[in-house]
């Protein structure tokens, strides 16, 4: 029988010094001795989660608490492990074990508001939080997170507090002073945020989320020159190196002609992003090139109408291609300015088909105006782009103009406002994709819409439409701007401060007024008297 508590020091001796191969085979000698060996099982245990071993990580910890389930080390460890894999809610029930174990632990609390975290349960996360530098004031990840968490809550202010204290914790911090910045974009503070940007750059070169975030604070001052360069960072990034295409043929950045050549385009991001750059498509026929879009299928309906563009749908077979170039970095490869936006518009048109269809089932007389208020409820900055249906109702009381309500996929609080709205035609559960969209849009006189796709879409046809706008909006409408280059056409309106969308509702019913006056006006003397009829 060898010494094994000897064996057991070098196993947990090497595991410190990051010889794991060492540790492994140590412990594995101790288990053949001695197959209940708790600490044995509990270094396998971690050594396996180091490695990202999950299945033998979450064994071998099982084990050892069959062994001794008084461990509070390996009931922590088990929730980091099912943490790992995603199994939250395990997790959390395995931390609370734990802390029956070891009171007020901190880390144990850390790792259990973490999970809360992830589940999106973040009052819970925050108050954890709190539980940690209650006993921990210092405690970093707790001030980053606790941060992160009323970011999430759409609390920038208090966020930025909490990232100060971390930052006197820890100064110079590159996805500290990231996370800050991010905060102060979101509080329309562009010239502040740089500067954490520079600051974590100027710590970490190479730290690729600052310079995405920076690439967008550019955008948003309208520096483009250096922006849009700097965007191209984003395919380092967390967010997006998940999206960025592997292709043999080489990416297309504009150093090249392509006349002659095969161009692949295809789309990264959202519908409206699609919609918004697949303006230059176009462009890149008129050089002599053979253009390929690859785009969301929703979108080929509609997209398909480009005039010298092959339209495919992402997931169908690709074809022969000699460059691709993914849709946002299309800017960049034609050295757009301001000044130089290709903004002829239309550059989008409806499906005949689907016009005559939807002339059909629309009020047939006065004008109309089609409502969306709300896009994706996943999208990372819906609390601050989305509006509640209730918000609008006194609009649709006496409306000057037919209301009709383009919005798909309902929340619950808002198809109960909408049984309220008799005035507003709701025509959502209708439409089948953009196609339908783009037709309906092209009988409106006007689409008022918050930051979405179909803004985009209002925009790319031509239509008057008037986009509603956060306090601090996404970089593509800059800042302090009633109009867009993107879309000559629309009108944006601003929340004058964070988080008031009453002021932009009252705003809103002016321009409705404005909408209904054009409208009598334009008809015969004889004709105006009547008025427009909801």
């Amino acid at each position: 029988m060898p010494n094994l508590s000897r064996l057991q020091r070098q196993a947990l001796s090497s595991f410190q010094e990051g010889d794991l191969d060492t540790a492994e085979q140590l412990s594995a000698d101790i288990l053949e001795y001695r197959p209940e060996n708790f600490d044995a099982l509990h270094l396998l245990g971690m050594l396996h989660f180091q490695r990202r071993r999950m299945v033998e990580a979450l064994r071998y910890l099982s084990s050892a608490l069959k062994v001794n389930p008084n461990s509070s080390d390996a009931m922590s460890n088990l929730g980091l492990a099912l943490h790992a894999t995603g199994r939250y809610d395990e997790a959390i029930a395995s931390y609370r074990n734990a802390l029956q174990l070891a009171p007020d632990h901190p880390e144990i609390l850390y790792n259990l508001a973490n999970a809360f975290l992830e589940l999106g349960r973040l009052d819970q996360a925050l108050a954890n939080y709190d539980a940690v530098l209650a006993r921990a004031p210092n405690h970093v990840g707790a001030l980053v997170n606790r941060g992160n968490t009323w970011l999430r809550l759409n609390e920038p202010e208090e966020a930025i507090a909490s990232y100060d204290s971390a930052l006197v914790a820890m100064p110079g911090h590159p996805q500290i002073l990231t996370n800050r910045g991010h905060a102060l974009r979101r509080l329309d503070r562009p010239e502040q945020a740089l500067v954490d940007f520079a600051a974590a750059l100027a710590a970490a070169g190479e730290f690729a989320e600052a310079h995405f975030e920076a690439a967008m604070t550019r955008l948003t001052l309208g520096d483009f020159a250096r922006g849009w360069k700097q965007y191209e960072w984003r395919w380092k990034a967390a967010a997006f190196a998940w999206r960025q295409r592997s292709f043999r043929q080489p990416l297309w950045l504009g150093h090249e002609p392509v006349a002659g050549k095969t161009i692949l385009l295809h789309a990264e991001q959202g519908f409206g992003d699609t919609i918004q750059f697949v303006r230059y498509a176009p462009l890149l026929a008129g050089q002599g090139a053979t253009v390929i879009c690859e785009v969301q299928p929703e979108l080929t309906p509609l997209l398909s109408q480009l005039d010298d563009v092959s339209v495919i749908a992402k997931g169908e077979a690709l074809p022969a291609f000699d460059l691709h170039c993914p849709l946002l970095s299309l800017p960049l490869a034609f050295g757009t300015r301001l000044e130089t936006i290709p903004a002829d518009v239309p550059y989008l048109a409806p499906r005949a088909d689907r016009v005559a269809h939807w002339r059909e089932r629309l009020p047939p007389d006065g004008p109309r105006a089609g409502f969306v208020w709300s896009g994706s409820p996943t999208h990372k900055n819906d609390a601050n782009r989305s509006i509640a249906l209730g918000q609008f109702a006194s609009l649709f009381e006496d409306p000057p103009l037919h209301c009709l309500s383009l919005q798909t996929g309902l929340r619950p609080v808002d198809r109960e406002t909408l049984r309220e709205l008799p005035k507003l035609m709701h025509l959502g559960e209708e439409i089948g994709d953009f196609a339908d969209t783009a037709a309906i849009i092209s009988l409106l006189d006007v689409v008022i819409s918050v930051d979405t796709a179909v803004a985009h879409l209002a925009g790319a046809l031509g239509k008057p439409v008037v986009i509603l706008l956060p306090h601090a909006a996404d970089f593509r409408w800059m800042r302090q701007r009633a109009d867009t280059p993107w879309y000559p056409n629309a009108k944006l309106l601003r929340q004058p401060a964070f988080g008031d969308w009453a002021s932009v509702i009252n705003g809103l019913r002016g321009e409705l007024r404005a909408v209904g006056e054009e409208h009598v006006a334009r008809l015969p003397a004889f004709e105006r008297s009547a008025g427009p009829r909801c």
